[in-house]
């Protein structure tokens, strides 16, 4: 089984800035997109911020500006740094990385999440 460790987050106050760390694990290649999800209690996990292997990058319209994803060492690892953090922003966010292990076929793999806390 494959899991993904994300790390960096925990409790910051509005205005501040967060960096969140994805790793890739050694038995997944191919990696062809990598991405932070975030899900806050009661609604849907929802996207934050994607990058493909080409480079482009997507992002959600509420934390455009704000948030940026980046990717080093041939994509070893990925990062989202948040800046201006809001309340808005707490959530559980989730790394994933779409790619394929040896003999299998390429999907979505995710991190166990790690909670981002925003206070006022």
């Amino acid at each position: 089984q494959v899991q993904l460790v994300e790390s960096g987050g925990g409790l910051v106050q509005a205005g501040g800035p967060l960096r969140l760390s994805c790793a890739r694990p050694g038995s997944l290649f191919a990696i062809t997109a990598m991405g932070w999800y975030r899900q806050a209690p009661g609604k849907q996990r929802e996207l934050v911020a994607r990058i493909a292997s080409g480079g482009s990058t997507t992002y959600a319209d509420s934390v455009k500006g704000r948030f940026t994803t980046s990717s080093v060492n041939a994509k070893n690892t990925v990062y989202l740094q948040m800046n201006s953090l809001k309340p808005e922003d707490t959530a559980v966010y989730y790394c994933s990385m779409y790619g394929k292990r040896l003999w299998s076929k390429a999907r979505d793999y995710w991190g166990q999440g790690t909670q981002e806390t925003v206070s006022s």
